[in-house]
């Protein structure tokens, strides 16, 4: 896996595209970029101690509030897909922010960038609130807060 991502140190997903993924213009539907988007966020959150589990626990999430994707270039059936990500800024308060870039694996190109916001919230009421302490812990050390390079 090259080095060439967009910020040091990715927490790197690797996937297939699936005929499931392929719509009618025989290309990966926009909506699966989104997905694999989703599932990255969700796997590095886990290996950092923060799985649906401890959300549940704490009855708090981090839901999205909003979202850009660059759609840069198609992938195809069975092209590897590495959707790395990054959590890029915090106020340590509400919010948090992730980068996203898919590339395809045989010729490292990019396919998407995104940005998303996220805001903590209450999951039994729905409502915004503060970062507990066990976020402030576990997502802390891989918080980047840098430019791209």
């Amino acid at each position: 896996m090259s080095n060439d991502w967009d910020y040091a140190e990715p927490f790197v997903r690797r996937t297939r595209v699936e005929a499931t993924d392929v719509d009618a213009l025989q290309h990966t539907n926009n909506t699966i970029y989104v997905r694999w988007c989703e599932e990255c966020a969700w796997e590095h959150s886990a290996s950092l101690g923060m799985d649906i589990d401890a959300y549940h626990r704490l009855d708090r999430a981090m839901a999205v509030v909003e979202g850009n994707y660059r759609y840069l270039k198609a992938s195809h059936l069975d092209d590897e897909i590495d959707t790395a990500t990054w959590i890029t800024h915090w106020d340590k308060r509400l919010t948090m922010t992730r980068h996203f870039q898919v590339r395809r694996v045989r010729d490292e190109a990019t396919l998407l960038r995104a940005e998303v916001r996220f805001a903590c919230i209450e999951i039994s009421s729905g409502k915004p609130r503060r970062l507990p302490k066990e976020f402030l812990e576990a997502y802390g050390p891989a918080i980047l807060g840098i430019e791209p390079k």
